[in-house]
């Protein structure tokens, strides 16, 4: 990746940087739009929004994490990290991400999910969900679904809940 980043919380400077960034990592504009939508007052925690930035300001990377529910308890979910097309595979993606997780950590979060690719999550501590008794309404594959406790402690058990966009999934 190298030492040409500034990694933190996304500012409101670089809102248009990021919205170019989800269009041009995304296969489509649809998916962009749904992890863009994700910015919405019940979801969207501010601190929680990392990008990475050139010195030029460009924005290369972010990762996000937003609210959601398991069961009662208050949790996390990792959205899609995304990465400038020219950017990809240099370190950029894990290195939003794991701000992003540490953010949580030192803000006292602690169950984390994600619904995302079983070989690349798992380099961050994510396990199978279904091994901590936590779920989806919607049917998916069982090492595709993971969670990660920042803190150490037992997962909380049950159905996950997202915030709009992603609804009741």
């Amino acid at each position: 990746m190298g030492d040409d980043l500034t990694i933190g919380p996304e500012t409101a400077a670089q809102r248009d940087g990021v919205r170019e960034l989800l269009l041009a990592a995304f296969p489509g504009p649809e998916e962009a739009e749904l992890v863009d939508a994700l910015r919405t007052d019940e979801a969207w925690i501010p601190q929680l929004a990392m990008a990475g930035a050139e010195p030029t300001g460009r924005v290369v990377g972010c990762a996000l994490l937003t609210r959601c529910w398991i069961d009662d308890s208050t949790a996390l979910c990792l959205a899609p990290c995304a990465v400038l097309p020219g950017r990809q595979n240099t370190g950029v993606g894990s290195t939003v991400t794991r701000a992003a997780l540490e953010a949580a950590r030192a803000s006292g979060g602690d169950a984390v999910v994600v619904l995302g690719h079983p070989q690349y999550y798992p380099r961050f501590g994510f396990e199978r969900a279904s091994a901590h008794g936590i779920w989806l309404r919607t049917p998916v594959p069982d090492d595709a679904l993971m969670a990660l406790s920042l803190q150490g402690g037992p997962l909380p058990r049950g159905r996950i809940r997202y915030a709009a966009p992603f609804g009741d999934l």
